[in-house]
């Protein structure tokens, strides 16, 4: 269905730029097999129309003409849908070869490289690189591992709601979410997903790596507003304990729990196996330490100790 309708898009898009007065639909019906196809006028109609607002909203300047005899025509003029030459200096040639760089693992390489190869036939300078010929031990890259990553992009780019199975850190089986994606971004290595969570009426962010299984998009239209900016970073912070005004004292089992050690502002090794550590206490902290299981065990304050054994007899009563 989505080939087909690019293949009608396309169809529509060459005959009014191709001509060199106002078509009528009458004509276009005719010119089209698409529309040809249309079971009645009233199906021609919407079908027109529909196609006739997506190419205006993909750019195409479309003119609706009255001719002398009453009759509405429509024409694209290829000078109102033309587009300046590309105009670009060296820094920002350089600017987008860098950005290009950054997807050559990830399955956008294609698209990146392709783009990057038309701006400079088009006329876009090569940007002096002056490592050229030295190996850089810091490469712009963004690691995109998750199978969900390409159907989420396209979900949040297309305005469609999608279904998939997720995994919180403290479930011991996954749940079916139904999301309206807003927008996906990458948080010290790992990828998010911010958007309306429909069962739950509310913006919540996903974290890539605990969806199982395939994204399923859906039909259906957005039922809340997309927020003109979306804090994806601010939100997983919190989560995470970057805003944190406390801190906590917990033991955590000497060789394990790397990260925590990367986050504490104190440690004191101790000489029966288990270290002291002093870290940020923010919001989330309790669902970060169940993950490291019996390698942590929380002294103070009192409320994260309670809040961590409640999530603990959660996940093994599951």
């Amino acid at each position: 269905m989505a080939i087909a309708k690019a293949e009608r898009l396309m169809n529509l898009a060459l005959c009014l730029l191709g001509t060199r007065r106002p078509l009528s639909k009458r004509e276009l019906r005719g010119s089209i097999e698409a529309y040809m196809e249309a079971g009645n006028d009233e199906s021609f109609n919407r079908m027109f129309e529909r196609d006739k607002d997506d190419l205006r909203e993909l750019g195409l300047v479309i003119e609706t003409v009255e001719n002398l005899e009453g009759e509405t025509g429509y024409l694209a003029r290829r000078d109102s849908n033309r587009l300046p030459p590309v105009s670009l200096d060296a820094e920002e040639a350089a600017a987008l070869g860098l950005a290009a760089k950054v997807w050559q693992q990830a399955r956008l390489a294609g698209a990146a490289s392709g783009a990057l190869q038309k701006l400079r036939a088009g006329g876009m300078p090569e940007a002096d690189n002056p490592y050229e010929g030295q190996s850089s031990a810091i490469e712009p890259r963004i690691p995109v591992h998750e199978a969900a990553f390409e159907p989420l992009m396209l979900a949040c780019r297309d305005r469609r709601p999608v279904v998939f199975d997720y995994r919180k850190s403290t479930a011991a089986r996954p749940e079916t979410r139904q999301v309206e994606p807003w927008a996906l971004e990458c948080w010290r290595g790992h990828w998010y997903l911010a958007g309306f969570d429909r069962d739950r009426g509310a913006e919540r962010v996903f974290r890539l790596s605990r969806i199982t299984g395939k994204v399923r998009s859906r039909a259906a239209k957005y039922t809340a507003e997309v927020p003109d900016v979306v804090t994806v970073r601010e939100t997983v912070a919190s989560w995470a304990g970057e805003s944190a005004d406390r801190s906590a004292l917990i033991r955590l089992r000497a060789g394990a729990g790397y990260p925590l050690r990367a986050k504490a502002t104190a440690v004191r090794e101790g000489a029966d196996g288990w270290d002291e550590l002093e870290i940020p206490y923010g919001h989330g902290l309790d669902a970060w330490l169940v993950e490291f299981g019996p390698d942590v065990v929380v002294v103070g304050p009192a409320d994260l100790r309670a809040d961590v054994v409640d999530r603990l007899r959660a996940v093994a009563g599951a």
